[in-house]
């Protein structure tokens, strides 16, 4: 059994890739990445859900929500900048469009009705997180430090430079065997080249997950625009070659009265988060911010 979902398997009229919980199998998390040079103007109605839409591609992207009309600053490429984004509430009708480029919608089950805001790139929190070769950084999109106007979905980027690793050490939120966290997750890659602002095809990354009944246990080569679904078990590491630094966005929700990124370590490797107090960071972190990629 694999959860992984290669790039192109769905793909028509724009969508790059799309994640619904009934595909899933599943209750709460969705995603579409739609290349909106292809799709137009798309119209979404949030009947049961509530959205992130952040630009992955796309320079300016206008979203009416409600007839209301705003407009995302966003950039050449996931390796570029950071975007603005907006927060979309459950019961609403949203549409929008760009010239070109791409755009993720995340989506999550949700009962509660919160306003729609507006994030400015500015004022979007980037950490450093990690340490050695396990330096990355992670860039709070709609987390619960973040951003507390929402109901139960989460959101994240994470840019590992070439050569490191991320998702390390391996953890899970799956309320099996003792974790109290539940949550499902997506994994959207995109796998750049050298300082391409954007993914490149020529890209590669591994990514691991395991079960804790052993049921699931796989080391995959993931490419560009591979879609990886975490239902349950440890997941890590996220690995990154030399020459292909690698991105990822992250949907997550359960059904916790409290919206949460919690995780349970898998204990073996657990020590590896106190070595990292006697480590350096990789001065290449953070790669970008509002204003573009970091200059060194």
């Amino acid at each position: 059994m694999t959860w992984l979902r290669r790039a192109g398997e769905v793909g028509a009229d724009g969508v790059v890739a799309r994640v619904t919980p009934e595909a899933a199998g599943w209750e709460y998390c969705g995603l579409e990445v739609l290349d909106l040079g292809v799709a137009g103007s798309v119209t979404r109605t949030m009947a049961s859900t509530e959205g992130v839409l952040v630009p992955l591609s796309a320079r300016e992207v206008e979203v009416r929500v409600d007839g209301e009309l705003h407009t995302l600053r966003g950039r050449d490429g996931v390796f570029a900048a950071v975007s603005d984004w907006i927060y979309l509430p459950l019961g609403s009708t949203v549409v929008f469009s760009a010239p070109r480029g791409e755009v993720a919608l995340c989506t999550a089950r949700a009962t509660t009705t919160y306003d729609v805001v507006v994030t400015q790139a500015v004022d979007v929190p980037v950490q450093v997180r990690g340490a050695g070769p396990a330096t990355r950084q992670v860039t709070d999109i709609a987390t619960p430090d973040s951003f507390t106007g929402a109901d139960r979905i989460n959101v994240c980027e994470v840019i590992t430079p070439a050569g490191n690793f991320s998702s390390w050490p391996p953890h899970r939120h799956d309320g099996i065997d003792g974790c109290p966290v539940r949550n499902e997750e997506i994994y959207y890659f995109r796998t750049g080249c050298l300082d391409s602002p954007h993914g490149d095809a020529r890209g590669q990354a591994q990514f691991r997950v395991y079960t804790v009944d052993g049921g699931v246990d796989e080391t995959v080569t993931v490419h560009d625009q591979d879609v990886y679904l975490v239902p349950e078990g440890y997941h890590g590491p996220s690995t990154a070659p030399p020459q292909y630094p690698l991105y990822f966005l992250n949907v997550l929700a359960g059904p916790d009265d409290e919206r949460t990124m919690g995780f349970c370590d898998d204990p073996t490797h657990a020590w590896i988060r106190e070595s990292w107090d006697s480590q350096d960071q990789d001065p290449r972190c953070p790669v970008t911010s509002a204003s573009g990629r970091v200059a060194r």
